[in-house]
């Protein structure tokens, strides 16, 4: 049984992968994200009293649970706004950003914020 659960959201296509280590999870989440930012640009979206820029949509969420299925430790993953901008998040109900520090990638912010959690079964 994998103990990693990738789930990729594109507008309404929904892609599942199961991964057995989170480095495997993270490579996962690292490539299809990157794909997604370099195709992905969405128009503003203008609704009755509001509107939404690009940088405030999501187009492509990578999500990644885990270890476990039914009550897993970490929820994070890697949003990829309608701009193309990638960005990282960790969280449940309430997505906190990860912010990368000084030469670091989104991708290899995640991982830091993941990998001091010691989360691996």
């Amino acid at each position: 049984m994998s103990a990693w659960t990738v789930t990729v959201r594109t507008g309404p296509s929904v892609q599942r992968e199961r991964a057995d280590t989170l480095e495997h999870a993270l490579e996962v989440i690292e490539r299809e994200t990157r794909a997604a930012a370099t195709t992905t640009r969405l128009g503003t979206i203008d609704v009755r009293f509001r509107r939404f820029a690009p940088s405030e949509q999501v187009a492509t969420r990578a999500e990644l649970r885990g270890p476990g299925r039914w009550r897993p430790a970490v929820r994070a993953g890697i949003d990829v706004r309608g701009d193309g901008e990638v960005e990282a998040w960790t969280g449940r109900v309430h997505r906190e950003v990860v912010a990368p520090e000084r030469g670091e990638t989104p991708y290899d912010a995640l991982r830091r914020a993941l990998q001091s959690t010691s989360v691996e079964p």
